[in-house]
């Protein structure tokens, strides 16, 4: 019987044994299954910022499209051939310009032509005698027409 209750004993400190083992290996892994469960959680709250922040696929087909084709670049102005046309654009301009200022001149001239030229028809000397004999007749009538209208004192006007 004694053996028969070391034997138990025995096999009874051997589970004790065992459930300590077991016991550790199981506080072990819970520790392990809690840890890796921290590191999803944070995986999963990484995972939802980056859909909040990530580019809208559409946005950047978009994108894409807007920038500039590389096969499309030969069709494209030379940088230094636009500043030379821009140079012969502004001398082009510069050449109207005094072309201009010097049919305003010319304008000027015949103006100033056409001008000298009126005057001289009206220094005629046509002109100026018959200019004096219409202000001689002018001032004729208002001398006849003051003295009708200081001459005449009667009461009443005969019709």
């Amino acid at each position: 019987d004694q053996e028969l209750a070391q034997h138990t004993e025995a096999k009874f400190l051997q589970i004790q044994k065992d459930y300590e083992k077991l016991s550790f290996a199981s506080g072990t892994l819970q520790k392990d299954s809690q840890q890796k469960q921290k590191a999803i959680e944070m995986l999963f709250q990484s995972l939802e910022k980056l859909q909040k922040e990530k580019a809208d696929e559409q946005d950047m087909l978009e994108a894409i499209d807007v920038k500039a084709d590389k096969a499309a670049l030969g069709s494209k102005v030379n940088c230094s051939q636009f500043e030379e046309n821009m140079e012969r654009l502004d001398e082009r301009m510069q050449e109207l310009q005094s072309q201009i200022s010097g049919q305003e001149q010319h304008w000027k001239q015949v103006q100033q032509k056409i001008s000298d030229a009126m005057e001289e028809k009206l220094d005629r000397q046509e002109l100026r005698n018959f200019s004096k004999r219409l202000e001689e007749s002018w001032n004729r009538s208002i001398e006849d027409f003051e003295k009708k209208m200081t001459g005449d004192t009667g009461a009443g006007i005969k019709k």
